[in-house]
């Protein structure tokens, strides 16, 4: 059915939605006669698939080993944040680091807290293709974007070099990027990583130039090998004032955040999302088999558990008794 969840209160329900702009998958839990196990853990999904892997991954665990109910609410960072806030959703599994939404409900509200760190180590910036840097290794400087902006340019883009986005809420500066180092360059938002992806494969099949906005770690290497451009260097608070910022991105070591009263009375469920943890290689094996091979994110999931029995056992570690 589809729903969201209501404020936490001692006791917390699912209420039944009619409309919305966000579909929620609820799964029957396996039975169990404790209270903690009554009440449904709500996770929330990113709109990229290395994150709904990781939501894919801890929602069969939760249900299979655990006799959690779940459900899955997919939604945009900021959004995601004010669910885990408000007490609609109880924990996310992977940030990329919004210090406004951690200002706000970590540090003054204080309805949200840290559940440890994911495992991945994340990084945003600009990528050409591997097969256009081998050929000239100029390309992957930025003070050479200018120069290659025709290659770069479409169709469309009147004589400057296009930079391919993806969704536009995802993480980025790259518009006051382009103006602040005065490059010859147009933002193209194609409204999602599966545009993103489309377009890049199709690039590739006649070893065509593009140059993208993307982040690591990312199964489709496995497809297209990327090369980043040099950016300038990103230091701390380089970042501070959007309209004056001149620098890249920084690597984000990917954390977890709970919502603070799931994190207190959420049991086992609880602790189960503070231990999860796991590499990139992991992470894109899941990530492929549901973006790219077209499996569902249950099907993914199962595989990989059945395959990784080694790795899962210890996110259960003293939660069995």
């Amino acid at each position: 059915m589809l729903g969201i969840r209501a404020d936490r209160q001692s006791v917390r329900r699912s209420l039944t939605a009619g409309a919305g702009a966000f579909a929620l998958l609820v799964l029957s839990s396996c039975g169990s006669d404790s209270a903690a196990k009554s009440e449904p853990v709500a996770l929330v999904s990113p709109l990229w698939a290395g994150g709904q892997a990781n939501v894919a991954v801890a929602k069969y665990i939760l249900e299979k080993e655990l006799g959690y109910e779940v459900t899955v609410e997919e939604m945009e960072e900021a959004d995601g944040w004010k669910a885990l806030g408000e007490g609609k959703a109880d924990a996310i599994l992977e940030d990329w680091d919004l210090p406004e939404q951690y200002a706000k409900y970590v540090e003054k509200e204080k309805t949200v807290v840290p559940g440890g760190q994911l495992g991945v180590t994340g990084r945003i910036g600009w990528f050409v293709p591997r097969y256009l840097a081998d050929q000239d290794r100029e390309v992957t400087r930025w003070e050479n974007i200018n120069k290659y902006a025709d290659m770069f340019g479409t169709q469309g883009s009147g004589g400057q070099g296009v930079l391919y986005q993806g969704d536009p809420s995802y993480k980025s500066h790259d518009e006051a990027l382009i103006k602040n180092l005065d490059l010859n360059l147009t933002l193209e938002y194609l409204g999602s990583e599966d545009a993103q992806l489309e377009r890049i494969r199709k690039q590739a099949e006649t070893e065509k130039p593009f140059l993208t906005y993307w982040w690591t770690p990312h199964w489709v290497e496995a497809e297209v090998e990327l090369a980043e451009v040099r950016l300038p260097e990103y230091y701390a608070g380089c970042d501070a004032q959007e309209e004056k910022v001149e620098c890249g991105y920084p690597q984000t070591d990917l954390q977890k955040y709970l919502n603070a009263d799931f994190a207190q009375d959420g049991g086992k469920a609880a602790e189960f999302l503070k231990n999860f943890e796991w590499g990139e290689d992991e992470q894109n094996k899941v990530a492929k088999m549901i973006a790219g091979d077209g499996m569902s994110p249950e099907g993914a999931a199962e595989r990989w558990a059945k395959e990784n029995e080694g790795i899962w056992k210890k996110w259960l570690w003293g939660l069995e008794s």
